[in-house]
């Protein structure tokens, strides 16, 4: 079992998102070069949670 390190693709997978609905292939290639087999480090997990929540517009309060 694998998942996608988010914390490695930064801007790169919010740009291919965008052009995906044309090409899925920058998306596809993006996403496969970046999988991990460290699917229980929770440092990933939640990093890749936070970078969900930058994607969408959401940013950590100055208390945070």
């Amino acid at each position: 079992m694998k998942s996608i390190d988010k914390n490695s693709l930064k801007n790169a997978l919010f740009t291919a998102i965008e052009r995906s609905p044309i090409n899925d292939l920058e998306l596809r290639t993006l996403l496969s070069a970046n999988l991990t087999t460290e699917i229980h480090s929770r440092e990933i997990i939640f990093k890749g949670i936070e970078q969900s929540y930058y994607y969408e517009g959401y940013e950590k309060g100055e208390d945070d």
